[in-house]
């Protein structure tokens, strides 16, 4: 159950970083309004995982996977280009993310 709050941690926190983009510096409200609410679910949702994960294996995953998807969603809505080093990034946080959940022991509680 915990990796599915963890999930709707990410997902809201995504949301959130998306929607302050949107806002454009606060020009439409509205938008910043909309982040907010979903950096407080994220919150929420982080703190239940919390309960019963370790804290670096909950940061991993969550920060990891969250930078992937803004930097993927950023090319859909927003048109952003990645270079060749751009992508070394992202494949870099993938691996990363990977080695500390599988092989490290901050995994442990």
């Amino acid at each position: 159950m915990s990796y599915v709050f963890l999930v709707l941690a990410i997902v809201t926190e995504v949301t959130a970083t998306l929607l302050l983009k949107a806002s454009n510096g606060w020009e439409k409200w509205w938008f910043g309004m909309g982040s907010i609410f979903f950096y407080s679910l994220a919150g929420i949702f982080l703190g239940i995982v919390l309960k019963h994960m370790s804290v670096g294996l909950t940061y991993t995953i969550w920060s990891g996977v969250g930078i992937s998807m803004v930097c993927v969603a950023s090319v859909l809505l927003w048109q952003q280009k990645f270079d060749v080093y751009a992508i070394a990034g992202i494949a870099l946080i993938a691996i990363g993310t990977v080695l500390i959940t599988a092989k490290s022991s901050v995994v442990l509680q």
